[in-house]
């Protein structure tokens, strides 16, 4: 992860480990692999646990950008819980008016895409799709939204958004 850059002395000598560190580890920090993390699966009502499923993210941070994504497969011994789902993202977004929104898609049989949404401020994003009969109208991921969910169903996230620090 980057780092603030060291603020220079004039007449300070500068030796191969301040260089390496200023230099070689800010750019290696930048350019270099993603970094994982667990996500939490929360819902409004009740929460699911994912039994012998799989929720996995990843994100690579950029000064304050931050790039993000979660996958999720529902195994045989997953609960789903009931209410909108959140899932937490792993910096919590900066204040500002504007939410970060993301792309998200839900194999289940059919394919449904739909956006996964940060708000100002947060943590938690929430995942909408389309309403199946209002065109126009968002619905949240739930158990049974956009489709039932059952084992072996595949939920796949990407969001890029401002960390607040």
């Amino acid at each position: 992860m980057t780092f603030a850059p060291r603020t220079w002395v004039v007449g300070e000598v500068v030796s191969a480990a301040i260089m390496n560190q200023e230099i070689r580890d800010q750019l290696n920090s930048i350019f270099g692999t993603w970094t994982t993390y667990t996500p939490s699966w929360t819902a409004s009502t009740t929460n699911p646990t994912i039994g012998n499923g799989t929720i996995t993210g990843r994100y690579l941070k950029v000064g304050r950008t931050v790039f993000c994504e979660i996958f999720i497969v529902i195994g045989s011994s997953t609960t789903l819980g009931s209410g909108t789902y959140l899932l937490t993202v792993p910096f919590p977004k900066v204040s500002s008016g504007t939410d970060a929104v993301g792309a998200s898609r839900l194999s289940a049989g059919s394919v449904y895409l739909g956006q996964c949404v940060l708000g100002s401020n947060s943590s938690t994003m929430n995942v909408t799709f389309p309403h199946q009969s209002t065109p126009g109208i968002g619905q949240n991921w739930t158990n049974t939204t956009p489709v039932t969910l059952a084992s072996t169903h595949v939920m796949r996230m990407s969001i890029a958004y401002e960390a607040s620090s």
